[in-house]
């Protein structure tokens, strides 16, 4: 039971989620900022239940017509969905009230542009679109909400919202900051999709979902290849303007892995053999810079 659960909202696939928010945490760390961990932890209890129910959602509904066999009962899985929805819809509320209406806000576009992904008239998965998308929720609002709960009011944004008049005053560098810091989880999550379509791509056009691979072509293993470029300046960057550590410069040795992965993965594309790579490539990337911002917190 509990294993055909874990394969029904593909457990594995959620480190996604988790290594942006840790990430994250690592970088208040670095900044000496402190924590809020009431709002942080309700906040990641009510995404991972979410990130699970749309990890539900887009299976109960892909086994319609990709003749794949569902874990469940169809009302036994739909059950879940709705126990998953309810719980982190719950959470989220709670978060909301304990927060702000940014929060609120920004909470309720995640959500429904996760429900949205694989339900609905045009989802999003049979577009163009869902490499962007899993890299905006995964790589930019995580990393957002989770700031924006742990710094001073006004950092990022401030919002006011009246009977007359709704207005939002952006402060420039914390922005510019944080889509800088952002480029690293956007771009590998971004790689996940983009190599999972590549391999599906034969498939996916037999079922009329055409994603980008289907309009790039050939050019997608050039795409692919240059999103992961775009981590290591990123990278460098942010240490040039002093949003990391130069400690952080030692993830850089990382791409003489991850190179070797996107040859091998360039020769062929294929679910079973080499989508993994991307998998790889994700824990590799986060995983190094991650562990050098918690050590260069040690020296910061």
């Amino acid at each position: 039971m509990v294993k055909r659960f874990l394969d029904y909202v593909e457990i594995r696939t959620k480190i996604t989620s988790t290594f942006a928010f840790i990430m994250t945490i690592a970088l208040l760390v670095y900044h000496k900022q402190s924590i809020d961990w009431k709002l942080t932890l309700v906040f990641f209890a009510s995404m991972f239940l979410f990130d699970l129910t749309t990890t539900a959602i887009n299976n109960y509904i892909d086994t319609k017509t990709n003749n794949q066999t569902l874990q469940f009962k169809r009302k036994t899985a739909l059950i879940i969905i709705l126990v998953l929805f309810g719980i982190s819809t719950v959470l989220g509320l709670y978060l909301a009230y304990m927060s702000d209406i940014v929060i609120f806000l920004i909470g309720g576009l995640c959500f429904l542009c996760g429900v949205f992904y694989t339900f609905g008239p045009l989802p999003i998965s049979r577009m163009p679109l869902g490499e962007f998308f899993s890299g905006l929720f995964y790589g930019f609002f995580i990393p957002f909400i989770i700031l924006y709960l742990n710094t001073p009011k006004g950092t990022f944004l401030s919002f006011d919202i009246n009977s007359q008049s709704v207005s939002v005053e952006l402060m420039i560098w914390p922005i510019a900051s944080l889509l800088l810091f952002a480029i690293i989880p956007f771009c590998t999550t971004a790689n996940i999709m983009l190599a999972n379509n590549m391999c599906d791509l034969k498939k996916d056009i037999l079922v009329k979902r055409h994603t980008l691979p289907y309009y790039v072509g050939k050019k997608s293993i050039y795409l692919y290849a240059g999103i992961y470029y775009m981590t290591y300046l990123a990278t460098i960057v942010m240490v040039v303007v002093g949003i990391l550590s130069p400690i952080c410069l030692l993830s850089l040795f990382t791409i003489l892995i991850v190179q070797k992965n996107i040859k091998q993965f360039m020769k062929k594309q294929d679910k079973a053999t080499t989508f993994i790579l991307s998998i790889k490539n994700y824990v590799i990337i986060m995983g190094v810079n991650t562990l050098l911002i918690f050590i260069s917190a040690l020296f910061n």
